[in-house]
C-alpha cells in the first residue's frame, strides 16, 4: 500500500524542513509550497491525504487556502491541520469555521502536532469511501447531510421514506444509516425494526434524525438497536462527528472479533494438526502426505485464480482431509497388503468421520464439504454418496489430483512408488472421467513449475520448517 501523502505550505524554509523530516521517519511522503497559492495550485493538481499549512504567508493566507480547499468539490474532503504561532482564541475559532481538522500551535507542535496528524491519517483511512444512507422526507434535509458528509469523505446515498431505503440495503448494505423517524409509506420506526431484524443488516450502526418531541420514540429505537440518536435542528459538524465516531468504533470492533476469530482459529488447527500428526505418525509410509496435499491443492487453487481467502480455507481443508483415519482400526489401515472388500469399505467411512469430527466447530462448516467428498469421482464411482461432475465441490476436487499424485508417488507397504513422469501420465488419464479436468490442468501447470524431486521438499518448508520428508522418486 502506498504511503500517506501530506502537503506541507509555510514560508519558512527551516519549518517546512523540521516537519518534513518528521513525516519521513513514520513514513509519510511530503510535498512542500512556499506559500498559500502554490499550496492550493498543488492540491488542485495532486490528491493528498493532509494539508498542514501557516496561518501569514505571501499570496493567500492559511485560513483562505483551507477554505479554498473546503469548498472545491475535488478536495473539499481532504482534512487540514493550521499550524500558526497565533494562539488567541479568536484565531482558533476562525480555524474551526473554515473547515480545519485540527489547529496546532508552534509552541506546542512538538508535544501535539505528530500525535494529531496520525489520527487524523488513521481515521481518513478507515473512514474513506465509507457508504452512508440518509433517509428524509425532507428534500431539504437530504442535500444539505449530503453535501455535509460528502464533504467529510463519505459517499453518501439517500431515500425518501423506510421503503425506497429498504430496498437500497437489501441491494448494497451501507456502512451507516441515518434516518428520519416521520417519513410517508415507511417510517423510521418500522425500517429501523427491519434492519435490526435482518441477520445481514442488524450490524449496521443506525442514527435516528428527529425532532425533540420524538424523544419517547427515540429512546424506544435506542432500547430496539439504534446506536444513537441526533436531535433537530443539529449542526452538520456534530453529524459529522457523530458518524466518523460511530464507524471508527465499529470499525475497532470489527477488526477486535476478527483478531479473537484468527486467534480462535489457529488454537483450534493446532489442535487439529496435532490429531493429524498423531495419525501419520500410526504409518511411516504416509507421514507428512497432508502437508503436501496442502501445499500442492494451494498452489492449484492458485493457479485457478481463487480468492485469496478461498486459498486459505483450501489450505485448511487439505491438511484435514484424512482426518477420518484416525477412527480406523490399525490392522486395517496398517495393513501390510491390498485390503479386501470389507476391509476397503471401512476404509472408505474416513470422509464421513472426519466430516463429523469437524462438524460440532462453527468455524469448520465451510471445509466440510471438501473432506467429505475429496474421494468422489467424476463418473460418480466414488465415494461415500457417488457424486458426479459438478456435484463435486470444487475444493474437494482440487485436493483430489493432489491426494492422488502424492498416494501415487510414495511408497506403501503393497507398492513401490511410481515416478513423477508415471504419476502425470496417470493423472492425464483420469482427468475428466475420474478427475476434474480443470483441476487436472491447473495441476500440471503447477508441476511444471517445479522439479518433481523438489514438490515434498518445499511444501515441507513452507507449512513445517525443521521437518524432514522424503523427496519424490526421480523422473
Amino acid at each position: 500500500m502506498r504511503n500517506p501523502q501530506v502537503l506541507i505550505v509555510d514560508d519558512s524554509k527551516t519549518i517546512r524542513s523540521v516537519i518534513c523530516s518528521q513525516l519521513k521517519r513514520h513514513s509519510i511522503d511530503v510535498t512542500e509550497a512556499v506559500d498559500g497559492l502554490e499550496g492550493l495550485a498543488l492540491t488542485r493538481e495532486n490528491h493528498y491525504d493532509l494539508v498542514i499549512t501557516d496561518i501569514t504567508m505571501p499570496g493567500i493566507n492559511g485560513y483562505q487556502l483551507c477554505s479554498e480547499i473546503k469548498n472545491n468539490p475535488d478536495t473539499q474532503s481532504t482534512p487540514v491541520i493550521i499550524l500558526s504561532s497565533n494562539e488567541k482564541n479568536e484565531h482558533i475559532e476562525k480555524g474551526f469555521e473554515v473547515g480545519a481538522a485540527a489547529y496546532v500551535t508552534k509552541n506546542n507542535a512538538r508535544q501535539e502536532l505528530i500525535p494529531y496528524i496520525q489520527e487524523i491519517l488513521n481515521r481518513s483511512k478507515i473512514l474513506r469511501d465509507r457508504l452512508v444512507l440518509v433517509v428524509d422526507d425532507s428534500k431539504y434535509i437530504l442535500k444539505i447531510v449530503d453535501a455535509g458528509l460528502s464533504a467529510a469523505g463519505f459517499k453518501v446515498v439517500t431515500a425518501s421514506n423506510g421503503a425506497e431505503a429498504f430496498e437500497i440495503v437489501s441491494q448494497v448494505a451501507p456502512d451507516l444509516i441515518l434516518s428520519d423517524i416521520c417519513m410517508p409509506v415507511m417510517d423510521g420506526i418500522e425500517f429501523c425494526e427491519k434492519v435490526q431484524n435482518h441477520p445481514d443488516l442488524s450490524h449496521i450502526p443506525f442514527v435516528i434524525m428527529s425532532s425533540g418531541s420524538d424523544r419517547r420514540t427515540m429512546r424506544e429505537l435506542l432500547h430496539k438497536g439504534a446506536a444513537a440518536f441526533l436531535v433537530k435542528p443539529f449542526n452538520i459538524d456534530q453529524l459529522v462527528i457523530t458518524a466518523e465516531k460511530l464507524l471508527s468504533d465499529h470499525f475497532r470492533i470489527l477488526l477486535q472479533q476478527r483478531e479473537l476469530l484468527k486467534k480462535e482459529r489457529t488454537l483450534l488447527m493446532g489442535s487439529i494438526t496435532s490429531l493429524v500428526q498423531a495419525l501419520e505418525a500410526r504409518d511411516s509410509y504416509t507421514r507428512g502426505h497432508s502437508d503436501t496435499v496442502s501445499f500442492l491443492s494451494v498452489k492449484t487453487a492458485e493457479k485457478l485464480r481463487l480468492p485469496e481467502k478461498d486459498v486459505e480455507r483450501i489450505e485448511f481443508a487439505a491438511k484435514l482431509h484424512d482426518l477420518g483415519k484416525i477412527g480406523i482400526r490399525d490392522d486395517i489401515l496398517l495393513k501390510n497388503g491390498p485390503l479386501s472388500e470389507q476391509e476397503f469399505s471401512v476404509i472408505k467411512k474416513h470422509p464421513i468421520l472426519g466430516a463429523e469430527i469437524l462438524k460440532p466447530i462453527p468455524s469448520m462448516e465451510d471445509i466440510i464439504p471438501a473432506v467429505l467428498h475429496h474421494h468422489e469421482k467424476m463418473n460418480g464411482s466414488g465415494y461415500p454418496h457417488g457424486l458426479t461432475t459438478t456435484e463435486i465441490p470444487l475444493w474437494a476436487r482440487i485436493i483430489s489430483v493432489s491426494d492422488v499424485y502424492d498416494a501415487l508417488t510414495t511408497d506403501r507397504p503393497y507398492k513401490k512408488a511410481f515416478t513423477h513422469k508415471a504419476a502425470m501420465e496417470f493423472i492425464e488419464d483420469k482427468a475428466d472421467n475420474e478427475l476434474c479436468p480443470e483441476c487436472t490442468r491447473a495441476f500440471q501447470a503447477v508441476m511444471s513449475d517445479f522439479q518433481p524431486e523438489t514438490v515434498k521438499r518445499i511444501s515441507m518448508a513452507a507449512v513445517c520448517p525443521g521437518r524432514k520428508l522424503p523427496t519424490l522418486s526421480p523422473c
